[in-house]
């Protein structure tokens, strides 16, 4: 965050905040606590000989649209990276510690491949079948076997809390072992389930890095594997809804749209994208029908802030952390290889919620 920005929320000026940076004078104790709350570290990171090693400056971002750009990344934003790289590394280590084997994401791909075969790939790695889709009809249960499919491949997966879907839709961290894939959890849930798709297309891109979105050829490439793992070529044109279509009718009414939906698990305009791919519909129309889908987007997301907040600590917490890392650090807490304050730590929660996490884990487990 900006100089000025800290000392505002530090409470000083801007000159003395830049006074202790430069070593010329030394905050109070209570004002260095304030600034660990501000900057979200450990007060003990102040006392270092060096500043602590960073991670790399991320690029592989999943922005909204091509027509939203933003200028300077929030520190919310900023700080959601930070906690995706600690937490594959807290992974790691509470991996080693319990004796659990490291699950080994193998799918890779080359821009030179075909999307269809991509996404073959990818829906062979994740052992996902066309029947178990098809009874993924509620939404957020849909996306909770998406994830559970794509981590017991052996991808960290995560939700950002904090993040304004017109700053990012997702992000991916593309080291092995134990790539991660974080998605906004603000963002409706079949949108977030394209997003793991687009993102872990972006994991099997980049062997070892991080890769830079910014080429619109990749992201082009991400979104089309993402449409073809989510609606397979064959079993979307032997489909019921497509069958009684009528042939060359570019218009789709809302309600195959929706029945597509919920057959495959995309949103309705990645439905229609995956038509538009296949030619069953034209550029014209979708432009025509997307203008709506913003609409309701908009009308939802006020929905979802005017709902925002509601949901427990415990429960936020583990749909945040994911279920992968929240297993192993509940598992390491029983097993007493961790401590209730790394719990709370880890899973960003206080430790009075610590039994009700508990709780809700054996539920969702």
């Amino acid at each position: 965050m900006s100089v000025d920005a800290a000392a505002h929320k530090a409470g000083i000026k801007a000159e003395q905040l830049l006074s202790w940076e430069g070593g010329n004078s030394r905050p109070s104790i209570p004002q260095l606590r304030k600034l660990a709350s501000i900057y979200r570290r450990p007060l003990a990171v102040f006392y270092l000989s060096e500043p602590p090693r960073r991670f790399q400056v991320m690029h592989d971002f999943r922005r909204p649209s091509a027509d939203i750009h933003s200028p300077q990344d929030s520190p919310k934003l900023a700080f959601e990276i930070r906690k995706a790289y600690d937490r594959r590394e807290w992974a790691l280590e509470l991996m080693k510690d319990i004796d659990e084997v490291i699950p080994v994401f193998q799918a890779t791909a080359a821009l030179g491949d075909g999307a269809e075969e991509v996404a073959a790939r990818l829906r062979q790695a994740l052992g996902v079948t066309l029947e178990a889709q098809g009874r993924w009809r509620v939404d957020s249960d849909a996306f909770k076997q998406w994830r559970l499919l794509l981590e017991r491949a052996g991808v960290l997966t995560m939700q950002a809390t904090n993040i304004q879907m017109n700053e990012v839709r997702g992000f991916s961290i593309s080291m092995r072992p134990l790539p991660v894939v974080v998605v906004n959890i603000k963002d409706a849930p079949r949108g977030r389930i394209f997003t793991l798709l687009h993102e872990a297309t972006h994991v099997m891109l980049n062997e070892g890095g991080i890769c830079d979105l910014q080429n619109g050829d990749v992201e082009a490439f991400c979104n089309r594997v993402a449409g073809a793992a989510l609606f397979p070529r064959e079993a979307l044109l032997n489909s019921e809804v497509v069958r009684r279509h009528r042939r060359g009718d570019p218009a789709w009414a809302d309600v195959e749209l929706q029945e597509l939906s919920r057959q495959f698990g995309g949103s309705r305009e990645a439905a229609l994208v995956r038509l538009l791919t296949l030619k069953l519909t034209t550029q014209a129309f979708y432009d025509q029908m997307r203008k709506a889908f913003v609409r309701q987007y908009e009308e939802l997301q006020k929905q979802k802030r005017e709902a925002e907040g509601h949901a427990p600590p415990h429960v936020v917490a583990i749909s945040s952390a994911g279920p992968l890392f929240t297993s192993l650090v509940v598992e390491s807490f029983n097993r007493d290889k961790i401590t209730a304050s790394d719990v709370s730590d880890y899973l960003q929660i206080r430790v009075k919620h610590l039994k009700e996490l508990q709780g809700e884990f054996s539920r969702e487990a």
